[in-house]
């Protein structure tokens, strides 16, 4: 063969390769438009008829996402006639997938914390959780990470394995949610009126439920006080709700005690709980 037509030769295998390209480009592109204009639109009117949860919407909508976008490539590399080429390079192909595996440890992990996120019923967008001494609402769970709001407007990015290998509280996974706060009184002062003030004022609040009722006990002797915790629920527990809550409750103790010349500068604890008493979340009133 003359170095002539070695050339011409050479020149038609890169013409031949440069459509192959183009074919390439313009069948991925075409398939990926008509998955983000047609299928994901229509999935996603699909997916609110179904009244779905917001959390498990949102994961199949970007997992459809993703599978718009591995069939557009697998419809551009067949009809492209890449797939012999692919298939002659497996031992290639078996080691690149090898090392980004090795590289993607982490990722896959959240990945996969990510997915049993997801499918619990009791961890949803919008829901206001705790874990490790910080707090939140939940803004978007994704493929990695979960997007937290903090009280103070914050976001910060958690990973999805740091969620589901912690303990998380929900306070807003159930229906209704106990309030309990100690007051501390003086050994002097009468426990029974300070326990009928402290029934009163919950039986008055309008944001407490009178079932289940309010309840109050003397739960300790402290140095200086006599403890009494009382404890109330209020119903649809959201921040805001709690906050409220618990606020108009101290503030009108505080006044009814005062009145009545109960003193309450003595020794004085509060704690939230739900089933098990726990720590209030460190953030500013919203």
């Amino acid at each position: 063969m003359t170095p002539l037509q070695s050339l011409s030769q050479l020149g038609a295998e890169y013409v031949a390769l440069g459509w192959q390209l183009a074919e390439f480009a313009a069948v991925t592109v075409v398939v990926y438009l008509v998955g983000r204009l047609v299928v994901e639109p229509l999935a996603r009117l699909a997916l609110d008829r179904w009244t779905l949860e917001p959390t498990l919407e949102r994961a199949l909508l970007k997992v459809l996402g993703v599978a718009v976008v591995v069939v557009a490539l697998a419809a551009g590399v067949a009809a492209a006639g890449f797939t012999a080429l692919l298939g002659g390079s497996a031992l290639v192909v078996a080691a690149l997938t090898l090392a980004v595996g090795f590289a993607a440890q982490d990722v896959l992990s959240n990945f996969v914390a990510g997915l049993f996120i997801v499918q619990d019923r009791n961890f949803n967008i919008d829901d206001w959780i705790e874990w490790d001494d910080r707090a939140g609402f939940i803004e978007d769970i994704g493929f990695r990470v979960t997007r937290v709001r903090t009280f103070d407007n914050e976001t910060v990015t958690v990973p999805n394995t740091e969620l589901a290998t912690t303990a998380v509280t929900n306070r807003m996974s159930n229906e209704q949610l106990r309030i309990s706060y100690a007051f501390g009184i003086g050994y002097a002062d009468d426990i029974d009126e300070t326990t009928r003030i402290l029934l009163d004022v919950a039986d008055d609040h309008e944001g407490i439920l009178d079932d289940p009722e309010p309840s109050v006990r003397v739960t300790d002797l402290a140095d200086s006080a006599v403890v009494l915790q009382s404890r109330f629920w209020i119903d649809s527990p959201d921040r805001e709700e709690f906050s409220v809550a618990r606020s108009t409750y101290i503030q009108r103790v505080t006044e009814r005690c005062a009145d009545a010349g109960i003193d309450l500068s003595t020794t004085t604890k509060h704690e939230l709980s739900g089933e098990l008493a726990v720590r209030d979340p460190p953030a500013a009133d919203p």
